[in-house]
């Protein structure tokens, strides 16, 4: 555990103090939560109670009530698994500064779950500094902890998949959850008393009625955040899809892919659990069907991890690749492009390709969208927009607006790789330039594409 926490400031464990305080954010679950391990290790050693808070924002960057009603619908689990461990959990409302450094006035130690984009470093900077105890942070999102893998921002995967892969001994393994002894709880002068926001998860909807949000998305009903629905899609996955899945994932026809990124991006679940359980039956099903999916969960997404967490202008189009890239696009600004379709146009899938309209009504309808599509449909946005930072403007909005794991390192630097991102030069062409280029011909060729529209129009 010792290389997965930092010391966010340098002030001691205040022994005077009335409990431990663990601010949950991106680790959204009970289960393979390092944070919570290692509360629950000193809450048991200085004998006082833990404290579990989530503090809900009213206006978190981009996210709308499709984003909140998933991951409420986790909290609930969270506040369940919590109760039958007789663990203190509390949700908050409002600003996330003022809510942790007032929730910590009493604290011996504040533990947090690692933040890697620029608001949840900013919000555990001015946190860490302005609370009265040691503040620490762990990073339980990944398998190897993003600072282990590297100290830099790398180029590409072949640059960091061996730093990783000879780390996975380190940071891969199983553990018993730590049994929580402190009897007694915390009674004292305090904002976390019980609430119609806290009563509020046991009427998801009504309690998202009370709040500020952007409703232009609606709730998606093809998937329900929480860790219980987390560990079936795991099993089902492993049940029936993944035998296989290096040689059916990337069509889109088969829908032969786990469908865990939503769980991921809310930290249902630990990418330590899905590499331990698919690990556990390697002999049994097809190793290289593992050792495929285990390339995407660990070395592409800690990839993605990586240049969100080195590159701080990972969201603006002059910072997301490389120069190469730039100097390309640039060279083919004023190729005749046959197709330019406005914003509305596109929204409403109402262009002359009709994969790529599949594509984004299964992303608007559902939350999700087939990843190989994904790389197809963001492709497409380059070809039919005026401009490539237009192009990348307008998949940022279209992916932050209605993709369940939109706003996230994994998403973000998937729109990137759009535009050359961890990629290579390619054969030159019009409009692309360099960039690599994926076409409409390619899809039918390699794949079932009727089986892929059928699936989507059942929808």
């Amino acid at each position: 555990m010792e290389r997965r926490f930092k010391l966010l400031n340098e002030k001691d464990i205040r022994e005077k103090g009335e409990y431990v305080l663990y601010w949950m954010q991106g680790s959204q679950r009970t289960r393979y939560n390092h944070c919570l391990e290692y509360g629950i290790l000193k809450a048991n050693e200085m004998k006082k109670p833990l404290i579990v808070v989530f503090n809900l924002v009213d206006g978190y960057p981009d996210a709308n009530e499709r984003h909140y009603a998933f991951m409420v619908q986790g909290l609930k689990d969270v506040k369940q698994a919590l109760a039958d461990r007789k663990i203190e959990f509390y949700m908050l409302h409002g600003d996330m500064i003022e809510n942790i450094v007032r929730a910590s006035e009493e604290a011996s130690l504040l533990v947090c779950d690692k933040g890697y984009m620029n608001i949840q470093k900013k919000w555990r900077f001015e946190i860490s500094s302005k609370v009265n105890c040691q503040a620490v942070e762990i990073d339980t999102n990944l398998v190897v902890p993003v600072e282990a893998a590297s100290e830099k921002e790398e180029y590409a995967a072949r640059t960091i998949r061996e730093k990783i892969k000879r780390q996975l001994d380190e940071f891969l393994y199983d553990f018993e959850e730590v049994k929580y002894s402190v009897n007694k709880g915390y009674k004292g002068k305090f904002c976390f008393y019980e609430d119609n926001l806290n009563k509020s998860l046991n009427n998801i909807d009504k309690g998202l009625e009370n709040m500020k949000l952007n409703k232009s998305v609606s709730k998606s009903s093809f998937f329900y955040g929480g860790e219980k629905k987390a560990r079936e899609r795991l099993d089902e996955f492993i049940e029936n899809r993944l035998d296989g899945y290096g040689e059916k994932n990337s069509d889109p026809g088969e829908d032969n892919v786990s469908k865990l990124s939503p769980y991921l991006h809310f930290g249902n679940i630990s990418p330590v659990e899905i590499a331990l359980e698919l690990l556990k039956v390697k002999n049994e099903l097809n190793r290289e069907s593992i050792e495929d999916f285990l390339e995407e969960l660990i070395i592409r997404r800690e990839l993605s991890h990586n240049f969100i967490y080195y590159n701080d202008r990972y969201d603006k189009w002059e910072g997301i690749t490389y120069g190469w890239a730039y100097e390309t696009m640039e060279k083919h600004l004023k190729d005749k492009r046959e197709n330019l379709y406005s914003m509305k146009k596109l929204e409403n899938g109402e262009t002359h390709d009709i994969y790529w309209n599949a594509a984004q009504k299964e992303m608007v309808v559902t939350g999700f969208m087939h990843g190989y599509m994904r790389m197809y449909w963001c492709k497409k946005i380059l070809e039919w927009s005026k401009t490539p930072k237009e192009a990348y403007e307008r998949t940022i909005y279209f992916n932050n607006k209605y993709f369940i794991d939109g706003r996230d390192p994994n998403s973000y630097t998937g729109a990137a790789w759009c535009f050359g991102k961890h990629d290579r030069a390619w054969k030159e062409r019009e409009i692309f330039g360099k960039i690599r280029y994926m076409n409409f011909e390619g899809l039918r060729r390699k794949f079932d594409m009727d089986k892929y529209l059928k699936r989507i129009e059942e929808l």
